[in-house]
């Protein structure tokens, strides 16, 4: 039978887990010039950070540690700063 730490942490990890694929996701499908444009870091960049945060919070497999608090942090970041300013741009030619 499962406890309720147990059962909260397992929330913690999927919740954690899902928002930082979702942010490697995102940098990996916008487009490059996009993040210049915006004057963010590039996205080779975030795309390295986000993934290096998916990749940490699978390993650790609990977002409550040394290394797993930045990693959602570091995707909360790309969620709330960079995705927005990348998203508002224009895609392709404008004609």
């Amino acid at each position: 039978m499962a406890t309720f730490d147990g059962l909260l942490l397992l929330v913690l990890y999927v919740g954690a887990q899902g928002l930082t694929l979702w942010a490697f996701v995102d940098a990996l499908i916008r487009p490059a010039a996009g993040f210049v444009a915006t004057g963010k870091l590039t996205k080779p960049g975030w795309a390295a950070i986000t993934g290096l945060a998916a990749l940490l919070i699978f390993w650790q497999q609990n977002p409550m540690t040394l290394f797993g608090l930045p990693a959602v942090i570091a995707a909360i970041v790309y969620l709330v700063d960079v995705r927005p300013a990348v998203r508002g741009l224009p895609r392709g030619n404008s004609w």
